[in-house]
């Protein structure tokens, strides 16, 4: 597995080796051991499948607060996806930064999300399917979300808010600015 680390301690993109022939390809997309190698010991508890029918749907920033923050290892297992994480752990040097990656059936890229981050992405394709893990299961009551188009997080999103196709949730959501993050204590 190739493992790549960004400025912010915490993420990672993850690339599975593909095995192909005439038949086609075999890959393990999930090793445990590979995996806690990498990112140090996480349980997943949890699998998610999310689809989306139109190009140009953001779902996000999305978060669930403790005691049910969540880990999540996404990949895009049809279509492309532009995959967003943005630290929001409190006193974190990288607090408000984000990473935006390009995830897709064809790149075959993972991207691993740790608790104390806001998650979100934007469909670059018609028919995109998200498969990802997590580590805590699902609470409606610690769900939660940040605006996705906060100029203050500044990401470069592919379509406007009025393009886009967004939840009546993430269109309500405050800015960075007017909410207080739950994360605390998670850097030492």
């Amino acid at each position: 597995m190739d493992v790549e680390r960004f400025d912010i301690p915490g993420l990672l993109l993850l690339t599975p080796p593909k095995f192909g022939d005439q038949r086609g390809f075999f890959s393990e997309v999930f090793r445990q051991d590979r995996f806690s190698a990498a990112a140090g010991e996480v349980s997943f508890v949890q699998d998610n499948v999310s689809r989306s029918a139109t190009k140009g749907t953001i779902r996000g920033l999305h978060y669930q607060a403790p005691p049910f923050e969540q880990g999540k290892l996404v990949r895009c297992s049809a279509g492309r996806i532009l995959d967003v994480a943005v630290d929001v752990r409190e006193g974190s040097p990288t607090y408000g930064q984000h990473v935006a990656v390009e995830l897709s059936d064809d790149n075959w890229k993972q991207l691993w999300v740790p608790a104390g981050f806001l998650h979100g992405f934007c469909t670059l394709t018609d028919d995109v399917e998200l498969s990802y893990k997590v580590t805590n299961l699902y609470s409606g009551a610690h769900d939660g979300a940040v605006a996705f188009d906060d100029p203050d997080i500044g990401v470069d999103w592919p379509v406007t808010r009025d393009t886009a196709v967004v939840s009546a949730k993430d269109l309500v959501a405050p800015r960075l600015s007017e909410w207080t993050t739950p994360f605390t204590g998670m850097i030492r």
